[in-house]
């Protein structure tokens, strides 16, 4: 159903123009809003509509349910239902089941209050004066206690944002920042991964007591090479806690597959040596002319080999010499990032207007950092999404 569906761009304006001036009604409408939301503001556009949510007004008029899902509560009511778990029979359901629910409410009181808007948080007056002083620029933030202790570390494309996400947030840990900050201090990067890189190691050395996800690793797989019977190179995701060298790692097993689809593409691997097909004869995309057969060795090593290896160079940097040259934090500045003989060795900002073309001074400006896995992954990662606008050298 969905390989043929149209993206979100493409039916956005249709969505805007049926919701305008209209109340969004849904089984569970935070879910389905959060979504909407989500997806808009992927395009940079702000969506805001009035939500009114039949899980909350069933509660309220028919208590006593012994289950508000659609499906259990309008079997229990005696609504038709077809084509459960798809976007019409869901639809169509909801519908009868709000009309139910509308000449349920004789007096409209419950219509009107449960019809909601969306609440802008009211912030703090000291915490306002605290944001009015942040830039609205890349860098690292530290939130720190009234005793002047850093009790938070955190990276942002936009300290500002960010800061006011958490002044406003109402999860346990922007509570407890809400309550516990006195003054917020930032130190600007430009790039993100210098952010990166120095929010790992600030959080690492500093061991801020609201940050306990990151004082541990922050990447869980990587992508491991071997040579099968046949000679052929394979590929295979796998939990990153082996000591042989990964290609590169991944926060998360989805962010791994989704890169395992995008470079069977890029490079025309095979799915079956890639992993993502599983089988003992030939992958799917074999069977439609798609794969060039490396499966049933049809394709020659000698080439399969050479399209792989194509990919673990552009990706692994072990025994690289190379400067990452990214933003600055001004106008006239650039940013690098040192990795030597596939070490992490440190980073540093040098003028423009004093272009330095010798890799001994340039590695002289260098704050020396850590060289750990995750650092490791924060570059590997970052290469591999930004790498068409850095600019790497080798030397």
């Amino acid at each position: 159903m969905l390989r043929n569906a149209p993206k979100f761009y493409e039916v956005a304006k249709r969505i805007v123009e049926i919701t305008e001036d209209c109340i969004v009604v849904a089984h569970n409408s935070s879910f389905d809003y959060r979504i909407l939301k989500t997806e808009f503001q992927r395009l940079g556009f702000p969506f805001k509509r009035k939500t009114l949510c039949t899980v909350e007004l069933s509660k309220q008029l028919i208590p006593d349910m012994p289950s508000y899902s659609l499906g259990k509560l309008t079997r229990s009511l005696g609504i038709a239902i077809s084509d459960r778990h798809r976007a019409d029979g869901d639809a169509k359901a909801t519908v009868k089941l709000f009309k139910m629910l509308l000449n349920k409410d004789l007096k409209k009181e419950i219509i009107t209050q449960t019809v909601k808007t969306e609440h802008k948080s009211k912030i703090a007056a000291n915490l306002k004066s605290i944001i009015e002083e942040l830039p609205t620029e890349t860098g690292v933030y530290y939130i720190h206690n009234g005793d002047g202790d850093i009790i938070y570390i955190g990276k942002s494309n936009n300290i500002k944002k960010r800061i006011t996400q958490h002044f406003t947030g109402t999860n346990s840990k922007s509570k407890k920042i809400q309550t516990l900050v006195s003054s917020v201090t930032y130190e600007r990067t430009g790039s993100e991964l210098v952010a990166l890189l120095k929010e790992s190691e600030e959080i690492k050395k500093n061991k801020p007591i609201l940050n306990r996800a990151l004082r541990k690793t922050i990447f869980t797989h990587a992508l491991y090479q071997f040579t099968d019977q046949n000679g052929y190179i394979n590929l295979k995701v796998d939990k990153a806690n082996r000591e042989e060298l990964p290609i590169t790692t991944f926060t998360n097993r989805q962010s791994a597959k989704s890169f395992m689809h995008s470079i069977a593409d890029k490079y025309e691997l095979c799915q079956k040596l890639i992993g993502l097909y599983k089988t003992n004869s030939s992958c799917f995309k074999y069977e439609v002319r798609e794969c060039a057969g490396a499966c049933v060795q049809a394709e020659s090593t000698e080439n399969y080999n050479k399209k792989v290896n194509k990919l673990i160079e552009f990706h692994r940097y072990d025994n690289k010499n190379m400067l990452i040259i990214d933003r600055g934090r001004y106008i006239d500045e650039k940013s690098v990032v040192v990795v030597e003989n596939g070490i992490f060795k440190g980073l540093g900002f040098f003028d423009l207007n004093h272009q330095i073309n010798n890799t001994d001074v340039l590695l002289s400006l260098i704050t020396p950092m850590s060289n750990n896995k995750d650092h490791q992954h924060i570059i590997q990662s970052y290469v591999r999404r930004h790498k068409k606008r850095l600019k790497i050298t080798t030397f």
